[in-house]
């Protein structure tokens, strides 16, 4: 672990400057608005190591796939969120001398993202190389309440002299990918512009053509009192347009350069009208001010809070935790657009490229269903059911017929992209999770309609494709599944991944239940979906049924517990606890070879389907299987503690579920896995949720009612978090000793608490 940050209930704080943790700080104070992000990159210039990132939802590129051999069926390209042009950049001379933190004297450093309210600060003294020494106070904010614009306050004192400075606003087209195939830049540039306190730039993705207009303009204080200067020079280069302006600073005097910045795409403007549509919005910013703009900004974060804050008394490190992954989530994701997804590094970082992955319904959907609109979590389903064309192709492409539909692991546009052979062709349980995201959604809002609406063409794709995946075996009298990865990704071409296999059965039940509830419900539309998926309502849901009632599930009889896949038993048994702490990760010390011949689990497998499916087991088998697995389980993947931690929780085994709580909650914090500087790990944030709300909530769905099994770590003094649920408001109140519940919205509601049935009245609270 690298603890650096200060704990801070509301707050990430750095306090001094340090370079070697200045790209991991680059990721962790990352701001972003869920249209667009941009990493915590300095203002002025900085000529050490930094990842400047910018970028925008939904605008990638293509980038041709980079092997070593081909393999039919192999993407051609990885798709990335693509690095766009740099907006915050203020180059700063003073009296002729570069502010560069990479070579002046740094002292009084501090770094402060403000969650509650949604900014980053920066403030520092730096000495330069002619003995001047000024102060800075840089705040920026990306605007909540205006999905196209940012703002930027940059202020210099003087402290020891008096003398000129000179301020460059600039966009900068001339940028690339650190993670390009090929080294490649993806962009050119169409226009750039630049006239007296603004400039602008047009730029172009290669091959996907998508259009980004930037427009930023300028105003300067000196002591609060406006500056107008005809001294301001325009620059236009090929890839660059700013604005250079010069200001004669007197000692102990606050020198304030505002930046105001419109970013516009072609997904929201026409191509042809971006440069004008970017000149309205940043003139509208600009008369804002940045006060007013802030205002306006904090408003949206203070409702965001409202319905998504949870408390923790008692513990400052496991609070700011919490609220750090609820705040990247929140920032990175509002649902307000079916187009976009959630990235597993979201607007932080480039690994992963950006695209989605199988996270987002697995884990973002809990969190998403509980704290935002139900049409939040619908435009994610949405989102995939308007791939489903795309999913068909890609089964077809592997030779899947007749409809099946295998949605890709890593996609932008429904096509599959993912570069890793192992992941393409043999992670297959990502299908698993697209339906179950669907059963979560109708299960928590009771909108069946979304069935017969879109949610029955999906499941019946998915379920077609594993009714082909799976084989019968002579040997076995079974069917069996094979050549696949688990969850546990530190296992490659499997046979009966005992995950894969149940998720499996349970997609084709469910579409079975589906299509008799429609059936039911609306024969008319039924009849209208059977017609447009050519299905064969006879010898399809025979052939489910067969598969449903022998599917091989390996297993371990003596242990009692369920076996991750065929064979895992033949690996030699070693405990994670007898590793030595100098070779962790893993994957950063051994050859891959070798961590496939271990018996060392990246995250949970066999407990990822008894966390989905736990009502089909009783306690002690869900401990067996929990005290077996992690106990050889490394956490290397972000995916892994939370699911833990719940299954701790529910196990009664508060001491784990506390420490593997603190590991999903503080994992990019204090960088557990040694890879912060490369982004965050967004998607797992919503895991963190999850492990306060169903782990030690205990909350879950049942029959349409809510239920609880409320515990509490020993160290904390209480806990609350809310969800919305079906109109209601519910905040509930954890402490030692005593469970309140408050339904501040909604009508009277029925909740079960420890197995007790009782009714919470409308704006009222009740006491367990």
């Amino acid at each position: 672990m690298n603890k650096y940050l200060k704990a801070d209930e509301w707050c990430i704080v750095e306090e001094g400057f340090d370079p070697r943790n200045h790209r991991s700080s680059e990721s962790i104070f990352s701001l972003g608005n869920g249209r667009m992000g941009q990493r915590a990159n300095f203002e002025e210039r900085y000529s050490g190591a930094t990842l400047q990132g910018t970028y925008i939802g939904g605008v990638y590129y293509t980038d041709k796939t980079r092997v070593g051999w081909w393999k039919n069926g192999y993407p051609e390209y990885f798709a990335k969120v693509l690095n766009a042009p740099y907006w915050n950049g203020i180059d700063v001379e003073i009296d002729g001398i570069q502010l560069d933190l990479a070579v002046c004297k740094v002292s009084d450093f501090v770094r402060t993202l403000n969650m509650r309210e949604g900014y980053l600060e920066r403030s520092f003294v730096a000495a330069l190389s002619n003995g001047n020494q000024v102060k800075v106070c840089a705040r920026r904010f990306i605007s909540m309440a205006d999905k196209e614009v940012a703002a930027i306050r940059y202020a210099v004192v003087p402290l020891n002299f008096s003398g000129e400075m000179v301020f460059t606003s600039y966009i900068d087209g001339d940028i690339k990918n650190q993670d390009a195939n090929y080294d490649e830049k993806f962009w050119d540039i169409v226009s750039t512009d630049s006239q007296k306190g603004e400039a602008y730039l047009q730029s172009v993705t290669k091959k996907t053509a998508f259009q980004v207009g930037v427009g930023i303009k300028y105003a300067v204080t000196i002591d609060g009192q406006a500056y107008v200067t005809s001294d301001d020079d325009t620059i236009v280069r090929e890839k660059y347009a700013g604005n250079r302006v010069s200001v004669y600073a007197e000692k102990g005097k606050e020198v304030v350069f505002y930046k105001y910045v419109a970013v516009l795409s072609s997904m929201n403007h026409p191509a042809d009208k971006l440069l004008e549509n970017a000149k309205g919005v940043v003139k509208n910013a600009f008369q804002k001010g940045f006060a007013e703009l802030f205002e306006a900004h904090r408003s949206e974060w203070e409702k965001i809070w409202e319905h998504s804050d949870i408390t923790i008394e008692g513990d400052v490190e496991a609070q700011q935790g919490i609220r750090f992954n609820i705040f990247q989530l929140k920032q990175t994701y509002t649902g307000d657009d079916a187009r976009l997804n959630i990235g597993p590094k979201g607007f932080t970082g480039e690994k992963y490229g950006g695209s989605t992955y199988w996270d987002t319904e697995a884990y973002c959907v809990p969190f998403y269903l509980s704290t935002a609109d139900p049409a939040v979590t619908r435009n994610l389903l949405v989102y995939r059911y308007k791939q489903l064309d795309r999913a068909i192709e890609n089964g077809m492409k592997l030779g899947f017929t007749d409809g099946a539909a295998l949605y890709p692991m890593v996609t932008m546009n429904g096509e599959e992209c993912h570069n890793e052979w192992e992941i393409t062709f043999e992670e297959i349980h990502r299908n698993g999770a697209i339906a179950y995201a669907i059963y979560r959604y109708v299960n928590y809002t009771g909108d069946e309609k979304y069935i017969e609406d879109h949610g029955l063409e999906v499941l019946t794709g998915i379920a077609r494709f594993w009714a082909q995946r799976a084989t019968f075996s002579g040997e076995k009298k079974k069917y069996v599944i094979l050549g696949v990865t688990g969850p546990n990704e530190y296992e490659n071409n499997v046979n009966n991944n005992w995950y894969t296999n149940k998720i499996a059965v349970w997609c084709m039940k469910y579409a079975l239940e589906c299509m008799e509830q429609v059936k039911k419900r609306n024969p008319a539309r039924f009849g209208e979906l059977v017609a447009r998926m050519k299905f064969d309502c006879e010898g399809e849901t025979a052939h489910w049924k067969d598969i449903i009632a022998h599917m091989h599930f390996p297993e371990e009889k003596e242990l009692g517990i369920f076996l991750q896949q065929d064979g895992y038993m033949d690996k030699e048994q070693i405990l994670a606890k007898d590793l030595d702490p100098a070779i962790r990760p893993l994957n950063q010390h051994w050859s891959w070879d070798r961590i496939l011949r271990s018996c060392f689990i990246k995250q949970a497998d066999v407990l990822q389907g008894i966390y989905f499916f736990e009502d089909e087991f009783d306690m002690e088998c869900i401990r067996r299987n929990f005290d077996f697995y992690e106990s050889r389980c490394v956490h290397e993947s972000s995916l892994s503690p939370c699911v833990h931690s719940i299954l701790a929780a529910k196990i009664g085994d508060m001491e784990r579920a506390y420490s593997l709580y603190l590991r999903t909650a503080r994992l990019d914090l204090d960088d557990y896995n040694k890879e912060a500087h490369e982004g965050l790990h967004i998607t797992s944030m919503a895991g963190t949720w999850m492990s306060i709300v169903e782990g030690f909530g205990g909350m879950r769905v049942k029959g349409g009612e809510l239920h609880f099994h409320p515990a509490i770590p020993e160290s904390w003094k209480a806990y609350s978090f809310k969800v919305m649920f079906r109109g209601n408001i519910l905040n509930v109140i954890v402490g030692q000793g005593k469970t309140v519940i408050f339904n501040e919205a909604g009508e009277d509601v029925e909740v079960t608490v420890n197995g007790k049935k009782c009714r919470v009245g409308k704006n009222s609270k009740l006491e367990i």
